[in-house]
């Protein structure tokens, strides 16, 4: 059985949906916050709460037999770390460390952990490896670096393994259009363009456009939200078929998208143009972020299957289904 902390947020459902498909019993834990109940599968256990409660926890790892724990859950809005970073040290870091304490207490040692390209803050290379210097700019980053090397210290002292994912940016929706992105507030490139071309936002602003790229907009790395899931399974996988595996991986496309080509694409798609407002540079934002995902290819043989244009197909179906999210 596979517990997962955040299995009502975006990534969590999508990969909980995909782990049941694959026959693992799931039980899902999540306070709600910025889940959706909706969103989690009905052939998982639901269990409403939040991941810093010692004694849910304790109940849990008791009453349930736990192979492995798949940690989503997180407060992720980087502008919002730097006005209220007790938010999330207490949630990012405080309470995923009562989880894995939890953990160790009642002997479940197999952890997969929902890390960020914002751990590289603002990179010097083009192409970002698992060997690029780690030097994150905001809370945000610095909270999931902090679980990084808490996991690293407690799989050398009390032999946990783990696997670290550092995705960068996660985009699309489920092929049945059953479930998809639903954030409020919405600060993602993608569904902020389909809702503008669903009429619900008057434009889209366009934060700069003389960055040294090739249309001056910045360069950015998507990839297909079934995709993602799929590494944390092939993880997972690997994680009970081997002990003391222990890896750290980026998850991207090795493709880099700019903002306009997104937009572009955007309209191709929806047969819809938008209204583009050209904005000024926003502070401590990179011209070019773009993963490469070799080393989770090389040993576990994952690879994206989704690109742009099917990404944003399956966020366009999902958004012209559920025009108000999960709440429709």
């Amino acid at each position: 059985m596979i517990l997962v902390v955040g299995g009502a947020g975006y990534i969590g459902s999508h990969t909980v949906k995909e782990l049941l498909d694959q026959n693992f019993e799931v039980v899902v834990l999540d306070n709600l916050t910025t889940g959706h109940r909706n969103a989690v599968d009905p052939r998982a256990e639901f269990i409403e709460g939040n991941l810093g409660d010692a004694t849910l926890l304790s109940e849990i790892f008791t009453e349930k037999s736990i192979d492995a724990v798949m940690h989503f859950a997180a407060n992720s809005l980087v502008g919002e770390s730097v006005v209220n970073p007790l938010k999330y040290y207490q949630n990012n870091v405080s309470a995923t460390i009562t989880l894995l304490g939890s953990m160790l207490e009642y002997g479940v040692k197999k952890f997969i952990f929902s890390s960020t390209a914002a751990t590289y803050g603002i990179p010097d290379v083009d192409l970002i490896t698992e060997e690029t210097k780690t030097n994150p700019i905001n809370p945000y980053g610095q909270s999931k670096l902090m679980i990084e090397k808490v996991l690293s210290d407690f799989h050398t002292a009390y032999g946990m393994d783990y696997v670290v994912l550092r995705y960068f940016n996660a985009a699309g929706a489920h092929i049945t259009g059953e479930i998809g992105e639903d954030h409020t507030p919405e600060s993602h490139l993608i569904p902020l363009i389909l809702q503008h071309l669903l009429g619900q936002r008057e434009s889209i602003t366009v934060f700069g456009d003389d960055y040294p790229t090739a249309d001056g907009t910045c360069i950015r790395d998507y990839i297909h939200i079934t995709d993602l899931a799929g590494a944390h399974i092939a993880s997972l996988k690997k994680m009970l078929e081997e002990d003391k595996f222990t890896r750290t991986y980026n998850l991207g496309n090795g493709l880099g998208y700019s903002v306009k080509e997104v937009i572009e694409t955007c309209e191709k798609v929806t047969g819809r143009k938008a209204n583009i407002i050209m904005g000024e540079r926003r502070a401590g934002d990179p011209a070019n972020l773009v993963a490469s995902s070799q080393k989770i290819y090389d040993e576990l043989g994952w690879k994206t299957k989704y690109k742009l244009e099917e990404i944003i197909q399956t966020a366009w179906n999902w958004h012209q289904s559920h025009p108000e999210g999960f709440t429709k």
